[in-house]
């Protein structure tokens, strides 16, 4: 008895350790890979644009996020393993990485946590913290970040996409 209730246990760290089961990595990943082009901030986020381009033989995606008035920030998307992280190279001046936690593959929901950060004095400095994309179709793009300050969080920007080209 004791042998199966360590065997069970090791089973479900072994399990914990391989990531949240309840993302596609590689299905969510290619739908990044499908943003590659140009997009087009939407209403009073008009003045933003985003750039997707697959680089690295398609192994990675950049996000070249540049609006009016304000530093470029990058954010590249990759796979590692079974696991979709992205690393956000911040106006902030940090660099968080975060993992794909949630994917709907109907809805086009896709929901990225924190994992930890480069260039980060402290835990409570501020950084983004939660990523969301809304990949609704070929066309439209959704995303909602997140800022933590002080271990809660800040703010959050929501912006609206439509593909250019």
């Amino acid at each position: 008895m004791q042998r199966a209730v360590l065997l069970i246990l090791s089973m479900l760290a072994a399990s914990a350790m391989a990531g949240d089961n309840r993302v596609d990595a590689k299905a969510a990943f290619e739908r990044i890979k499908s943003l590659a082009g140009e997009w087009q901030g939407v209403g009073d986020k008009a003045k933003e644009h985003l750039s997707y381009e697959l680089i690295a033989g398609g192994s990675s995606v950049i996000e070249r996020d540049a609006a009016e008035g304000r530093p470029v920030m990058l954010t590249v998307y990759h796979l590692d393993g079974g696991r979709l992280l992205l690393t956000h190279y911040c106006m902030a001046g940090n660099q968080p990485r975060m993992e794909a936690r949630e994917f709907d593959a109907k809805s086009g929901r896709l929901h990225f946590d924190f994992l930890d950060a480069t260039n980060l004095a402290s835990k409570d400095a501020g950084h983004m913290h939660t990523a969301t994309l809304y990949l609704t179709n070929a066309d439209h793009l959704g995303a909602e970040w997140v800022y933590y300050k002080d271990s809660k969080p800040s703010f959050s920007e929501k912006f609206e996409f439509v593909r250019v080209r």
